[in-house]
């Protein structure tokens, strides 16, 4: 489908108060340049369930919505979920059956506790029947009632799922059909007409707040945002805060961006404190928690042992644990690389997490969920401007093995606004490296928005380029953002990040998002950070804009076979051997 970007130099128009919810421009329904207001940092960042934005958590958020309306009908007697095109294809492996359910039972992809999204399938398997936030419990056989129809592509979009309450004649109480249009953003279809579709974007908690507002300084575009930030004279972090800040309260902002921080922060001492296996079939196991012994033991010189439940127990060189001598300076405080190993390991600990269907961010979807935390893990524990000290990178917390690297860091712990005055103090640092933080997430907003309105983010319509390079992107401004970098540094960091994963494909073994999804995380975390060096070695200065790079990924998504944008049917699905 056309994406309908921006005509480049096209002014933002004003405010029309018929617009609807940010889902409606991210899906295409609203040209980027007739929004009253950019997309959010609520809309660019919102915590769910792995393992996919657009396979689990806006199916989730469809049955969430489903079942809501079902509570003002008949209670029904039989409900079935049909799943097409690439929810239809990869459903399995993203576990788009158990999100649906999970929805029609009630939970909400924000809130839901990890226990009850690992029972659920088994609960049902066991009694066979689903019961609704009514209490209502309605007879379901998931091989039967949940069905799998890859081959068929609805005209709205590829991600598109039906689901349908009958009563004990079968007459059809309720159907809906939705589209899962990236990030977690849900249409819904508002007529019966498969073929010629018309569709509004479903509010959820977030959605709508403030998009009836003008923005103080719109922009739809790179060259927009550069200019409004020249008028201002604000940067980019600043002027997203003050188009924030126009629809809700400073402390609200700032109360969400310590929450989405944190979150990260706990994803990835979540990923390095687990051991054992993916699920899926895949028999992947998990790296990062014998990784972060081995770099703790590397920075430390302790030897940590870790069992399969990742236990571990202290002992030293002495004790005849040694790491192989021709490799025995590599991540030590003599590696001048070693960032790049904690980088890694942060990247491998989330896309784990989101692998298991855990909590993580979506950043901007959750096979990209990785890159934004592990540069902001690298903001936070290797760079002078948030504390860490230049040549001992003390920034990890290596006390336990690096079981959890960084619980010392949270926003909320950090959120005192009145620091001492000695600028050394703890207080005084914890502040500054709040306020970094929050620039980081701020400046990646920008331009999330502008690669989610103009282009995709969508692996299922451009690939992976529209998820990994699109948070690729995002990281690498938001850290020139954090270490100072003027606005045409920061959209020409992102700009290097973007162009680089062009044509990036979308080929997740089995449908999984494993391999090679926790991998290429990792490697588009430390593409960003390198981008954004690059750039603030120049002066913003450079041949290719962020917005001929948009358009230039869009364009070549809208070119790329479709077996190469999450069907699992090309590419590395079909030449890995899953056995």
């Amino acid at each position: 489908m056309d994406l309908r970007p921006v005509a480049l130099g096209t002014s933002v128009t004003t405010y029309d108060p018929s617009r609807p919810t940010p889902a409606a421009i991210v899906s295409g329904e609203v040209a980027a340049h007739d929004a009253p207001h950019p997309l959010s940092v609520f809309d660019m960042f919102r915590i769910g369930i792995g393992p996919s934005s657009s396979h689990t958590v806006g199916p989730m958020r469809a049955g969430l919505a489903f079942t809501t309306e079902l509570t003002t009908l008949k209670p029904p007697s039989h409900i079935t979920i049909d799943l097409f095109g690439s929810l239809g294809a990869t459903g399995r492996g993203h576990s788009t059956d158990r999100a649906v359910l999970l929805g029609l039972a009630g939970y909400d992809p924000e809130t839901v506790d990890i226990e009850t999204v690992e029972s659920i399938l088994p609960a049902l398997a066991s009694s066979g029947m689903l019961t609704l936030p009514s209490g209502t419990q309605v007879p379901l056989n998931i091989a039967e009632d949940v069905r799998f129809v890859p081959r068929t592509v609805l005209p709205y979009h590829v991600n598109a799922l039906t689901i349908t309450a009958s009563d004990e004649d079968g007459a059809t109480i309720l159907e809906r059909t939705y589209y899962s249009v990236g990030g977690g953003f849900v249409m819904i279809q508002t007529n019966d007409d498969p073929q010629n579709p018309e569709v509004s974007s479903l509010a959820t908690s977030q959605a709508g707040v403030g998009i009836d507002v003008p923005a103080p300084h719109p922009f739809a575009s790179g060259a927009q945002l550069l200019a409004a930030c020249d008028a201002s004279g604000l940067s980019i972090a600043d002027l997203v805060r003050t188009n924030e800040e126009a629809v809700r309260p400073h402390e609200t902002v700032n109360a969400y961006l310590d929450r989405i921080a944190d979150t990260m922060f706990d994803c990835v001492d979540a990923g390095t404190s687990a051991a054992g296996i993916l699920p899926g079939g895949l028999d992947v196991p998990r790296r990062a928690r014998a990784l972060a012994s081995k770099l703790a033991e590397r920075l430390t010189g302790t030897h940590v042992s870790t069992d399969e439940a990742g236990a571990s127990s202290g002992a030293s060189p002495a004790d005849g644990v040694h790491s192989p001598g021709a490799r025995a300076w590599v991540s030590t405080v003599a590696d001048p690389m070693r960032a790049m190993d904690w980088v890694n390991l942060f990247a491998l600990a989330v896309n784990e997490e989101n692998a298991a269907g855990h909590r993580v961010v979506t950043a901007p979807t959750n096979g990209a969920a990785g890159v934004i935390p592990a540069v902001l893990g690298y903001l936070v524990t290797h760079c002078p401007e948030t504390g860490s000290t230049p040549g001992v990178a003390a920034g990890p917390a290596t006390e336990d093995g690096a079981v959890t690297p960084l619980a010392h860091i949270r926003m909320t712990a950090d959120s005192s606004e009145d620091c001492s005055d000695d600028p050394t103090s703890p207080e005084a640092c914890a502040a500054r490296r709040r306020a970094l933080v929050h620039d980081f997430l701020l400046a990646a907003t920008a331009i999330g928005a502008l690669i989610k309105t103009n282009a995709s983010i969508a692996g299922a319509e451009v690939g992976c380029q529209g998820e990994v390079g699109s948070a690729s992107a995002m990281a690498a401004a938001g850290l020139a953002q954090a270490l100072g970098g003027t606005p045409q540094q920061v959209e020409n960091a992102a700009e290097i990040a973007m162009e680089h994963s062009l044509g990036l494909t979308c080929d997740p073994v089995a449908g999984l998002v494993q391999v090679p999804c926790i991998e290429r995380n990792a490697i588009a975390a430390v593409k960003a950070i390198n981008a954004a060096r690059m750039a603030l070695w120049g002066d913003g200065r450079h041949t290719v804009s962020l917005d001929v790079v948009i358009e230039t990924m869009r364009q070549t998504g809208n070119d790329m076979l479709s077996k190469y944008k999450e069907t699992s049917e090309g590419g590395l699905a079909v030449n890995v051997v899953e056995c």
